[in-house]
């Protein structure tokens, strides 16, 4: 049969009546070559979804790339240091992304996600329609799953390019729950150049985590996607507040958020954080990342997690560090005029060894300044710094006390090159001094003299073991002017050191790490190990430790060299000593409370010399400004009372140090311990002497009436030159013509005469120089009272006769050696040890 035509004009109702029967065929055939276009392209994207692959990064979610953000131990942000494809990346588990941000993006960009799989049919058609009709572009109609698929494999905005995208949506959705999608999405949609993440862009524009965000932060977040380059908000806030505001209603009419919260948020302005905020210790972040640190303070364990650590939590504090910053600057520019250019400084907790602050210089920036240098790990000269190191190693060692009297007068000693007559920084000698004062005052020669007694050798085998590393010549290199700082040692080490000394001499490293959180593979942070501080290594006598402490606490015994109301003294107790090396190219302070300690260094990058400036003068003022900060931080508190069962506070004789006599003008409180205080001599350096009053000698046979007895000082040989020099009230050695014969004045000493030892003390240690080819000697010197001519030291048993002033010079013979000297008629003194190696 012929195919059915319409017939003439007159055949119309005989045309109808013919077709009428075949119409509903006809519709049904339509019906099912329409629906089999309809349904033939998503047939086809089934089937290409099945052969599509899912793409690496979802099928191995440990290589996922996400920045390391340091943080300081309260959280705050330090630095972000992008992932390894230059992008600002954080990766949070979506429970911890917050419901506001979840609910705006909802909104913002598929409202259908929880129902759609993968594309959405509904959003097509729509956006087919608005195009017929408008000739444009007017909604877009991609899917969260859709714009993770080309956030992981970047295609053409071709139609092939888009089918291939939707392929690949339905794949991903096909194989993750709707969770798993949207935390993909979430942590892997761009924000902007750089941006990657929601987590990425909270922090760096509202400097705060997702899950604190107020709605109307969320909804500027969520606003972002569609155009990052026409809604960043640092390019002007109108564009992104309207957008805003068009999420909010959405938010409103899809019931995703109540009208009083959607009003509040519209009122609320987009108040970005400042830009740059969050930067902060860029020296120390260097150390960690650079493993400059050392593996006990953490920096080996976080350097090579760059890249897989979401974040690595320091020990600093951003508060204390960020005003210690400005204190820095403040003191450079302070002191400008002096030629200082650089300052660093450090604050360790004592307890845990932990860093709070550390300010490796005034400025990074500054480029004249050098400012990019670390001067917390710069090899610097400590000056006078090392002390009390060297004062407490001869009290463990020698015997000293706070008590000992130590020569300060013009001294020699053999070097290398020849000899080494050490200086005071004043300029003058002060003859005997307590150690407490030699100290506090910072005095060089008898700091000098107590290195030269205990040999450089044991003095540096001792500051090794403070961790001082960097002290590792030889000691014929430094010789016995290391007490004098002849050496270099970083800022850090130096206060990890006096850090020791506040807890009573208990070594603990340095710690800068608290904690690292890797990016595991199930998409969240987890903690790695970081070893808890350990209970450290005892270096120094507790008993002589606190005795340390309690001199360099002292601020009435160091007004003779720094005067009152000096930078060393605080509202507070404070542990503290400066140090000024050679030149005046470095000064230093470092003290302690019984919570931090701080070091401060101030000087020039370039090594070149500052304008005569001193530790109390240049790092002095900044380190009390540094201490006042830490105070608010960690509030000060007495230092713990001496051990009553080491340690007693004894009265001892103001000049001599010993138990005081009856003549004794000068006392003192003096804390010792208990063995040295119940074995004190009585005071042998006041004496009391007859003299004729009419002419002030020496009084023999002469009426009463004419005598009167005044208190003299003795001293020792060595000491005696000083003494007359200085107008001390030494005992005149003359006889008075007016009387008689003096007793003793024959040559035989008067009753209870005594000789003894001078130098060198019980005890000593000396190492010959390798380096030294001459015959390498010490000066043996006895100390003997009036009316004696004669002495002998008796060396190993063999005597060897002296006469005034009762010194010799001793080639030295490796060995252990015992020493005494005696007089005729007067009572000899113990005897001493020492060794030469």
């Amino acid at each position: 049969m012929g195919a059915l035509s319409p017939p003439g004009s007159g055949g119309a109702r005989r045309w109808l009546a013919a077709a009428r029967p075949r119409l509903p065929l006809l519709l049904r055939r339509a019906a099912r070559i329409a629906l089999a276009l309809a349904v033939a392209p998503w047939l086809l994207l089934a089937v290409a979804a099945a052969l599509t692959k899912l793409p690496p990064e979802l099928a191995a979610p440990e290589e996922r790339a996400v920045s390391t953000v340091l943080l300081d131990r309260h959280g705050t942000v330090l630095r972000e240091l992008r992932a390894g494809d230059g992008a600002r990346a954080r990766w949070p588990p979506l429970a911890e992304a917050g419901d506001r941000i979840q609910r705006a993006l909802l909104a913002a960009e598929d409202r259908r996600f929880a129902v759609h799989p993968g594309v959405d049919p509904i959003a097509i058609a729509r956006a087919l329609g608005q195009l017929a009709a408008e000739r444009r572009v007017v909604s877009g109609a991609s899917t969260i799953t859709q714009q993770l698929a080309r956030a992981l494999v970047p295609r053409p905005r071709t139609v092939r390019g888009k089918l291939r995208e939707m392929a690949l949506a339905l794949r991903i959705e096909a194989s993750l729950s709707k969770r798993e999608i949207l935390e993909q999405y979430l942590n892997r949609v761009a924000f902007g150049p750089g941006l990657r993440g929601v987590e990425a862009a909270s922090r760096f524009y509202f400097d705060k985590p997702t899950a604190d965000l107020s709605l109307a932060e969320a909804a500027a977040l969520a606003s972002m996607p569609r155009g990052p380059a026409l809604y960043d908000p640092r390019r002007g806030a109108g564009p992104l507040e309207r957008r805003r505001n068009r999420v909010l209603d959405r938010m409103l009419a899809a019931g995703l958020a109540g009208e009083a919260e959607v009003a509040r948020a519209r009122a609320e302005p987009i108040a970005l954080a400042p830009k740059g905020s969050g930067l902060g210790a860029p020296h120390l972040v260097r150390a960690v990342l650079g493993g400059a640190l050392g593996p006990e303070a953490g920096g080996s364990g976080a350097a090579p997690l760059r890249g897989r650590a979401s974040s690595i939590t320091l020990t600093i504090d951003r508060g204390l560090q960020r005003e210690i910053e400005v204190l820095a600057q403040q003191t450079v520019r302070g002191l400008s005029d002096r030629d200082v250019g650089a300052a660093a400084v450090v604050v360790l907790e004592n307890a845990t060894g932990e860093i709070l602050a550390y300010v490796g210089s005034h400025d990074i920036e500054d480029a004249a300044g050098l400012g990019h240098n670390d001067g917390v790990l710069a090899l610097r000269q400590p000056g006078s710094a090392l002390k009390p190191f060297v004062y407490e190693l001869a009290m463990e060692q020698l015997g000293f006390t706070a008590a000992t009297v130590l020569p300060d007068v013009e001294l020699s000693f053999p070097t290398a090159d020849g000899s080494y007559a050490p200086r005071n920084y004043d300029g003058r000698f002060h003859g005997p001094v307590r150690l407490r004062d030699a100290l506090a005052s910072s005095y060089n020669v008898p700091a000098v003299w107590t290195a030269a007694a205990l040999g450089p050798e044991r003095v540096l085998a001792r500051l090794r073991e403070l961790g001082l590393a960097s002290l590792d010549r030889e000691p014929s290199r430094y010789g016995v002017a290391i007490a004098l700082g002849d050496g270099e040692v970083r800022l850090l080490d130096l206060a990890n050191a006096y850090a020791t000394l506040a807890r009573g001499g208990v070594y603990l490293p340095v710690r800068a790490v608290r904690a690292l959180s890797l990016a595991s593979p199930a998409g969240g942070p987890e903690d790695a190990a970081i070893d808890p501080p350990g209970r450290g290594a005892r270096v120094l006598d507790a008993a002589r430790a606190r005795v340390i402490v309690d001199i360099l606490a002292d601020d009435k015994a160091r007004i003779a060299s720094f005067g009152e109301g000096s930078a060393l003294d605080l509202p507070f107790p404070v542990a503290a000593k400066t140090g000024t090396s050679k030149g005046f190219r470095d000064n230093l302070a470092v003290g302690f409370t019984p919570d931090v300690t701080v070091a401060v260094w101030v000087g020039n990058f370039d090594g070149s010399p500052m304008g005569g400036v001193s530790g109390i003068t240049g790092a002095g003022p900044l380190f009390r400004d540094a201490m006042l900060a830490a105070a608010r931080v960690r509030p000060p508190r007495p230092f713990d009372p001496p051990d009553p069962d080491h340690l007693a506070e004894v009265e001892v004789c103001g000049l001599s140090g010993m138990k005081p006599t009856a003549v004794c003008p000068h006392r003192r409180r003096e804390l010792l311990p208990r063995a040295d205080a119940a074995a004190l001599a009585p005071c042998d350096m006041h004496e009391a002497v007859r003299v004729d009053r009419r002419n002030g000698l020496r009084a023999g046979a002469c009426p009463d009436a004419a005598v009167e007895e005044r208190v003299f000082e003795r001293y020792d040989a060595e000491l005696t030159a000083w003494a007359r020099a200085a107008g001390r009230p030494v005992a005149p050695e003359e006889a008075s013509p007016l009387c008689g014969p003096l007793p003793g004045g024959d040559g035989v000493p008067p009753a209870g005469a005594r000789v003894r030892v001078a130098y060198p003390p019980d005890g000593a240690r000396f190492v010959l120089d390798p380096s030294v080819n001459s015959q390498q000697a010490i000066r043996l010197r006895a100390d003997v009272p009036p009316g004696v001519r004669r002495a002998r030291f008796v060396l190993d048993g063999r005597p060897i006769e002296v006469g005034p002033p009762f010194s010799l010079d001793w080639p030295l013979v490796a060995g252990a050696h015992r020493l005494r000297v005696e007089a005729d008629g007067a009572s000899a003194g113990e005897e001493i040890a020492f060794s030469v190696e």
